[in-house]
């Protein structure tokens, strides 16, 4: 009777607590679970939840339902001010709304993934009428959480699941990162409903929504999720998604595009790897329903590690396990759901192992305690909010194996200390996890890798002697009075489970964090860097010499045609001691092809190479030509000269020649050229080697197609290689085309692209709007043999009934205008008089800005049954001058004619150059030295770059022209200093 008394005492102190929470139905979003847990009074927080199951909540444990009710009642509490006597009256109308609570659920889910009906329109896409409401898939497909008995000691009510919808990140460092995706450039939102049986995440199966998890891990809206999603599963391609479906992304650009693809897919690879160890777990016959709830529940490949780590084969036994089996686990959930009535001495068994003495069975009884204290979702929550609050740091130090091998033998460990002097800033380095650079991450990675360097993440003490704390008060508080004994191995069972499970699953975590999001960050500078190079302004209209120098060798040159055919290859010596003669020889070349520029690359003997052509301009040794050169990167040229894709280009020329050929081509265009090199070969971004080859590989590859897409390519005259780059097309349908084109000579317009072998309906969409069929140059490649034509017109005259293709051209095909818009493109012209024949023309242009002035683009897209978006393209299309190159707003490369050397440079100068690389930790600039200069991450502020690049993923890159001052020049180490100005437009 007394201990009776006591628990009801205990119960009512603990019921006056909750007047601190709000109504969990008056909260709609997860995303407030973080900031709830970051109270700074958790005791008081938590004490109403570890109890709430006490006084009701034993007799329902083990349905399903009643779990579902009181997780929810459970998580969404807001912390506000105490007042008792106001907030009683509310807590007790508190349980029936909990009851409700399964089907709110269900709509909230709703709402959440939809918009409102009143506030969204729907859209079509492809004049496809999509009609299963998301919500339905996501309830069908979400399986209810149940109680886990053997996490937890009593009932449903006290252990409570997370949320379905909780956010993976609840680290804080990642935060930043997520913001910069946000998307309100549109008012309106639309969403695309689903097919039924053919939705985008129906494969997920999981305890977790996972466009709300997409949403909450990228930071852009709910809906553009579900689109983005949909149009991924409906095999659509990023360029084809940023321009011709805009409205239903939200105007995103190709970069938040993939990193929402990216999200995605390690969403999808988590559910397949939760899957993947629930049926080997089966296999083994230890799967039970409570832990298949804990798989369903993880939202990251670490979680399924921790849950799956003690089962793993060729690991062994858990002391945890080994205790089960020797039958302690109702002993253990007795101490927490019955102590009064646990007797320890009824478990000892003399003759068996393990159960033995008293210390024997108390020492089983802990490690199941403490096995379950680290599997419990709300546990490892709860620690991790603990850990938010507090100065988590990472330090690195010299390992003991580098310092053991740098001792003995001095002879043969000669490379040894060079390596540590190149780890000297990490060796005895300490920064804050939420302060740490990117590119620190990175160099202490690769130390750790090559065992130069010993890595630790430290928590402080205090988040340890709070987390036992809240587990012996609160979480696992026993229900019921306890003898000192068994809260003495409750409290052992909190530190032990810290020290063993819980702090080493706190390093792994922010180690992967802090590795993964370093990783993100040099990959998109890898991404901009490589995009920034391709997009280069070409160099049209000049016969180009490109030279690659050498000393004994030689220098290779090649002159290359304005349509970068060769002329002419050679070598000459302009280094050796008949320099005099080669000079006459060089003079010969360029007069007999009226070449006046000149390509040189930037390998050994460059700043020799150019002294010799300043030398020359300077003493007016070419005139009455006015010759100009220029320096150029030439990485990935020697790799590229031994290619099979070189030596089928070029299959009886020197290899040397072909880097010559492929340094002038840089030039002339940057983008045919440089897509025939493995993009890790350019010699952009750095810490290429230290981060996920795949990622990496998958973005570039990413990067080259949306630039070959965006520019357009003349199909007609394109090489095979720049061909199968472009969006919706491979290596075998490029192939296929190139085959078509031999076959039956020149493509006359679009359609005819639906009579090649392989490219089918949905290819031909997400190709022909970067396909552009230039009516000046079929004539050129008809000339060659008239014969060729008449078979594309006789099989597009016996398709023509079938495929709507028709041998007449379209003027329409030159433009960026997807065929899907033409007939819309048509009724708009005929709409303000205009024709086809004056597209391009200032008439033509006048007329429509008038119209798009005087009757508004919301309107006109309203009137042509269309949207704004595709209008605007529409008429882009129409009013852009033939043969438009979006590369021509792009920095196009600096031609000079003199020399300046380090020595000529003071600190405090004032001077323009060119970005040639960027990395994590500043930009590289040539300012004409030979040498190129640094420009450090903090000189590099937002108030100097242009508006339109104030975005972090917009900062500077290679090709752009800025003004910069010398802050220091170092000739020993030969490097320069440089502060940004400002960038030169």
């Amino acid at each position: 009777m007394g201990d009776s008394n006591v628990c009801q005492r205990n119960t009512m102190l603990r019921t006056r607590t909750t007047k601190v929470y709000k109504d969990p139905e008056t909260d709609d979003d997860s995303d407030d679970i973080t900031g709830n847990q970051k109270d700074d009074s958790e005791l008081d927080e938590w004490l109403p939840n570890s109890n709430e199951g006490k006084t009701k909540g034993r007799r329902q444990r083990g349905t399903d339902e009643t779990s579902e009710k009181k997780k929810v009642t459970k998580r969404v509490a807001k912390p506000k001010e105490p007042k008792p006597k106001a907030e009683r009256k509310p807590r007790a109308a508190r349980v029936p709304k909990a009851k409700k609570e399964k089907p709110n659920t269900e709509n909230q889910t709703e709402d959440a993934v939809l918009p409102k009906p009143e506030t969204h329109q729907h859209v079509t896409i492809k004049e496809e009428r999509l009609s299963i409401n998301l919500s339905r898939e996501f309830s069908n497909n979400a399986a209810v959480p149940r109680d886990m008995p053997d996490e937890g000691p009593s009932s449903s009510q006290h252990f409570p699941k997370m949320k379905k919808e909780e956010p993976d990140d609840s680290f804080t460092f990642d935060e930043p990162a997520q913001k910069k995706q946000k998307t309100t450039n549109v008012p309106q939102e639309r969403t695309i409903k689903l097919k039924p049986g053919n939705s985008c995440v129906e494969d997920f199966q999981m305890n977790w929504d996972p466009i709300r998890v997409l949403a909450n891990k990228t930071g852009v809206e709910q809906w553009v999720c579900v689109n983005i999603a949909q149009l991924f599963q409906e095999e659509n391609t990023i360029p084809f998604m940023v321009r011709y479906r805009k409205e239903l992304i939200n105007h995103m650009d190709a970069d938040a595009v993939r990193d929402v693809q990216l999200a995605l897919e390690e969403l999808r690879s988590v559910a397949k790897k939760s899957r993947s160890v629930a049926q080997t777990l089966k296999k083994e016959g230890v799967l039970t329903l409570d832990l298949e709830m804990v798989l369903k529940n993880c939202t990251t490949a670490d979680e399924i590690d921790h849950v799956y780590g003690p089962y793993k084969k060729g690991s062994k036994l858990s002391k945890a396990r080994r205790a089960k089996e020797l039958g302690l686990e109702p002993v253990a959930l007795a101490l927490l759901r019955a102590p009064q009535t646990l007797d320890l001495h009824s478990s000892i068994q003399p003759n068996t192992k393990g159960l033995s003495t008293l210390d024997e069975v108390a020492t089983g009884v802990q490690e199941i305690l403490a096995d379950m204290i680290a599997k419990d979702k709300e546990t490892l929550t709860y620690v991790q909010s603990l850990c938010d609050r507090s100065a988590v740091t990472i330090h690195s130090s010299v390992s003991k194996t580098a310092l053991k091998e740098q001792q003995p033998q001095q002879g043969n460990q000669k490379s040894k200390p060079k390596d540590i002097a190149k780890f000297s800033l990490y060796t005895d380095f300490t920064c804050d996890v939420q302060r740490i650079q990117h590119h620190q991450t990175l160099a202490i990675n690769r130390g750790e890798n090559l065992k130069i360097l010993t890595v630790k993440v430290n928590i402080p003490d205090w988040v340890k002697n709070d987390f036992c704390r809240w587990c012996v008060n609160a979480r696992w508080r026993p229900q019921g009075f306890a003898q000192p004994e068994l809260m003495t191995i409750l409290k052992n069972a909190a530190e032990d489970s810290y020290r063993r499970f819980i702090l080493p699953f706190l390093s792994r975590g922010y180690r992967s964090k802090l590795t993964a999001s370093a990783e993100k960050e040099s990959i998109a500078m890898f991404v901009r860097n490589l995009r920034q190079r391709l997009l280069m302004c070409p160099v049209r209209g000049k016969v180009i010499m490109g030279v690659d120098p050498g000393f004994h060798h030689g220098c290779k040159l090649a002159i290359l045609s304005p349509t970068s055919q060769i002329l002419h290859t050679d070598v000459v010596y302009l280094h050796s001691s008949a320099k005099h003669k080669e000079a006459e020889k060089l003079r010969h070349l360029m007069f007999k092809h009226s070449c006046q520029t000149i390509v040189i690359g930037n390998g050994k003997a460059c700043r020799e190479t150019e002294a010799f052509f300043t030398d020359l301009i300077k003493r007016r040794f070419f005139n009455p030509m006015d010759v100009s050169y220029c320096i150029t990167d030439e990485a990935g040229a020697s790799i590229y000269s031994v290619s099979p894709e070189a030596v089928k280009e070029m299959p009886d020329m020197d290899p040397n020649l072909r880097s010559a050929v492929s340094i002038g081509r840089r030039v002339q265009d940057p983008l045919a050229e440089l897509i025939k090199i493995d993009p890790k070969h350019i010699g952009i971004g750095t810490y290429q080697h230290d981060v996920s080859q795949s990622l990496l590989k998958a973005a570039l590859d990413g990067v080259v197609q949306e630039c070959v897409s965006f520019v357009g390519v003349d199909i007609n005259i394109c090489s095979e290689t720049l061909m199968r780059h472009i969006a919706g097309l491979n290596a075998g349908r490029a192939r296929n085309i190139m085959e078509w084109k031999e076959k039956n000579g020149p493509f006359l317009n679009r359609e005819q692209l639906k009579l090649v072998k392989g490219l089918g309906p949905k290819s031909f969409q997400q190709c022909a709007g970067f396909i552009r069929i230039n009516p000046e140059t079929v004539p050129s490649i008809c000339s060659k043999g008239n014969e060729d034509l008449e078979v594309p017109q006789k099989q597009t005259a016996k398709k023509r009934k079938v495929k709507g293709s028709d041998s007449t051209s379209n003027p329409l095909d030159q433009t960026c205008i997807h065929p899907e818009s033409y007939s819309i493109a048509l009724r708009f012209l005929s709409q303000i008089g205009g024709s086809l024949d004056q597209m391009g023309s200032a008439v033509l242009r006048q007329s429509v800005e008038s119209s798009v002035q005087s009757s508004g683009l919301d309107v006109l897209a309203k009137f042509l049954d269309t949207t704004p978006e595709t209008l605007q393209l529409i008429v882009d299309g129409l009013i852009q001058p033939p043969g438009f190159d979006i590369r021509q707003d792009f920095e196009q490369a600096d031609f000079k004619r003199e020399i300046v050397s380090m020595n000529d440079l003071h600190d405090g100068m004032v001077l323009t150059g060119r970005v040639t690389n960027t990395a994590l930790f500043g930009a590289f600039v040539d300012i004409g030295v030979g040498r190129s200069g640094l420009i450090p991450k903090r000189f590099i502020t937002p108030e100097k770059l242009p508006v339109d690049q104030r975005r972090r993923s917009l900062a500077l890159g290679p090709g752009e022209r800025v003004e910069v001052r010398v802050m220091n020049v170092d000739l020993q180490r030969n490097r320069i200093s440089l502060d940004l100005i400002r960038v030169l437009r």
